[in-house]
């Protein structure tokens, strides 16, 4: 098989609701093998499933790889010299060549009724053997053809597969080899005259000069047969060469099974409505089935071109972690320049998010806290609850975090927290700490209890970003009257 150079690779995915993400981990391998490579990815369009198929959900794909920051070098809205990339504007080409495959003994009219297939199958289960197609129809003269016909059959397109073993090598598994009884005649072309997957995917590969079909472990078993067209087509002089196959390990969600489109979390746009950075997701993604060190999880996009290798991909399958996603996320958001954290929250900082009214918005408030809510946040939807304190008229009512801070004797706590507040250096976070910290002295306590009582009384919450810092920012008068009005509310 082929390993030619320059390296041709394909993303074809077909635009049926919202992307998965092990349908984008796929995309991401081959977009980070073209460019380790130097070499083309095409992304092409599979659209010919009218019923499934829709524009909006094609709209969607495009959208989500520009988010993603994914590029490609011939398809949808860059062209190329392969075009059209939608296959429901291929139709012509698929019918010639299921015609040539037709004419050259390749591939063969089967006029078996669904009933008919279903009950052989059935018996050949029960015998213990193979239940794929029996080749009944393999040989038919022309006199039977026309009595199905005259019957008012239709027939659908078969590939003749060869009788012998078909072995190859995989990009990730290593060599594998399926034997022909576990490898039937299959279809090609509906009874309608339109064409099936397992003849446009490869015709298409084969006419765009893919080199390296790098696809889901879940096509594995359609790859012998692949292999067999490809054969075929070669004969036929449609193609010259075959392309390098690559199976990658599927994607696993919770009690060990593939996580799949009905899953929450399988959704693309969840991770993007809850603002997760591209560079986040992506290196998440690329460790499901791939490392870039022993020590090293968090790596840029440009560190992943610069390593990946589709020969360091581990065919065993990858769980999905949802908290180790996170995770990297947050790191991720560590790492940017604070003016990009800032710009990146925008989006958060606004209706529908922001439950305050956009004339109480302070910006200067917001890029003063911006450097500690950075250090705080795992997902960027995180900052419209960590910051919104300091737009609201008054804190958020939390009457379990309240419940949870108001132990033993708040008010007289409070009562000496404010006190020494209004006497404390309110251009210093840490001359504010000092004033809590004497107050919860006064009373007895350590600084994590003087402090909560506090922390409720003017954000709201129990948990959120560093307490002075945020009191310095909030400003004097107001803190003061938070705890005011706490204190009111502990009067009764």
């Amino acid at each position: 098989m082929a390993n030619a150079t320059p390296v041709r690779v394909r993303f074809c995915p077909s635009p049926t609701g919202n992307p998965h993400v092990g349908l984008i981990r796929t995309a991401l391998f081959n977009w980070a093998y073209a460019r380790h490579n130097k070499g083309s990815l095409v992304f092409r369009i599979e659209d010919t499933d009218a019923a499934r198929d829709s524009e909006e959900s094609y709209q969607q794909l495009l959208d989500s790889f520009h988010w993603l920051g994914f590029d490609w070098d011939e398809g949808p809205e860059v062209g190329g010299p392969h075009a059209p990339y939608r296959q429901s504007q291929r139709m012509d080409i698929y019918k010639d060549v299921a015609d040539k495959l037709l004419a050259a003994g390749h591939a063969y009219h089967c006029y078996c009724t669904t009933e008919e297939l279903d009950a052989r199958r059935e018996a050949a289960r029960q015998a213990g053997r193979p239940s794929g197609y029996d080749g009944t129809c393999r040989e038919l003269t022309a006199e039977q053809k026309a009595a199905y016909e005259a019957e008012g059959r239709t027939s659908i397109v078969r590939f003749r597969m060869p009788d012998e073993p078909i072995t190859f090598t995989d990009l990730v598994r290593g060599e594998l080899t399926f034997t022909p009884e576990n490898v039937p005649d299959y279809g090609i072309v509906r009874a309608n005259g339109a064409p099936l997957y397992t003849l446009v995917n490869p015709i298409d590969d084969a006419l765009m000069g893919i080199t390296h079909v790098l696809r889901g472990e879940d096509l594995l078993s359609s790859t012998p047969r692949q292999i067999a067209l490809y054969k075929a087509l070669i004969e036929l002089g449609v193609v010259k060469e075959i392309p390098a196959f690559g199976h990658l390990p599927y994607v696993m969600g919770e009690g060990n099974k593939k996580l799949s489109k009905r899953d929450p979390q399988a959704s693309l746009n969840l991770y993007r409505d809850r603002g997760f950075l591209p560079e986040g997701l992506l290196n998440y993604l690329a460790l499901l089935g791939w490392s870039f060190s022993a020590d090293q999880d968090i790596f840029s996009v440009s560190e992943l071109i610069e390593k990946f290798d589709i020969a360091d991909v581990n065919a065993n399958p990858a769980r999905f972690d949802l908290k180790k996603a996170e995770a990297i996320n947050a790191d991720h958001i560590r790492q940017l320049d604070v003016k990009d954290f800032i710009a990146a929250c925008e989006p958060w900082l606004k209706a529908p998010h922001a439950n305050w009214a956009p004339e109480d918005f302070d910006q200067a408030a917001w890029e003063a806290i911006a450097p500690h809510a950075q250090t705080r946040v795992t997902v960027l939807s995180d900052i419209t609850a960590n910051v919104d304190f300091l737009f609201l008229k008054e804190p958020v009512e939390d009457e379990a975090s309240w419940t949870k801070a108001m132990k033993g004797d708040p008010a007289a706590l409070l009562t000496t927290a404010r006190a020494k507040l209004a006497d404390a250096d309110w251009t210093s976070p840490e001359s504010l700490k000092e004033a809590v910290l004497a107050a919860g002295e006064e009373h007895g306590l350590k600084l994590g209890k003087a402090q909560a009582p506090v922390r409720v009384a003017v954000t709201g919450r129990t948990v959120g970003l560093p307490l002075f810092e945020s009191l310095e920012v909030l400003g004097k008068e107001r803190t003061l009257q938070r705890i005011d009005a706490a204190l009111a509310k502990l009067a009764g």
